[in-house]
């Protein structure tokens, strides 16, 4: 698997943990390479209350923890208004509402493109489909002797 693979799995994976948990109007942000941008993915969501936002946060860090994945720096959890977890190719942001309007961080990155979780979850599963179609036309054309090796 490619590094980018690697890091969409990784971000379907934090995309899922948010929704597992309810989270609302989560949203992706792709930055541009060229924009100054720290990381390449900012994962969005908003909380309805303290407990909510806490509890997106463990869910999105036991499952990343899972695939190997640390987070490398946190913000916020306490007071569960915004919190942040860095994964340093991507952060995952999780807010009150209040606090997702008064930041607005999809209006200060409005050079990003903004993706939908569906975007992001539907490309590895194509590619997965791709990937078990040519391994079954390949060994169903191989010779016998071929495929014995490689079982």
């Amino acid at each position: 698997m490619t590094k980018k693979n690697d890091l969409q799995l990784q971000v379907n994976e934090a995309i899922r943990a948010c929704q597992d948990k309810q989270a609302e109007d989560v949203t992706v942000l792709e930055l541009e390479k060229d924009s100054g941008a720290f990381t390449d993915y900012f994962v969005m969501c908003s909380g309805t209350n303290p407990r909510q936002i806490q509890a997106i946060a463990d869910a999105v860090d036991e499952r990343l923890e899972a695939l190997g994945l640390r987070v490398t720096h946190s913000e916020g959890y306490k007071q569960a208004e915004w919190v942040l977890l860095d994964y340093v190719e991507f952060v995952v942001h999780i807010f009150s509402e209040k606090a997702r309007q008064f930041y607005d961080l999809e209006r200060l990155w409005k050079s990003a493109k903004r993706m939908e979780p569906a975007e992001l979850i539907a490309k590895p599963k194509a590619r997965q489909e791709a990937t078990k179609s040519a391994v079954a036309k390949t060994s169903s054309t191989a010779p016998k002797k071929a495929r014995k090796k490689s079982a």
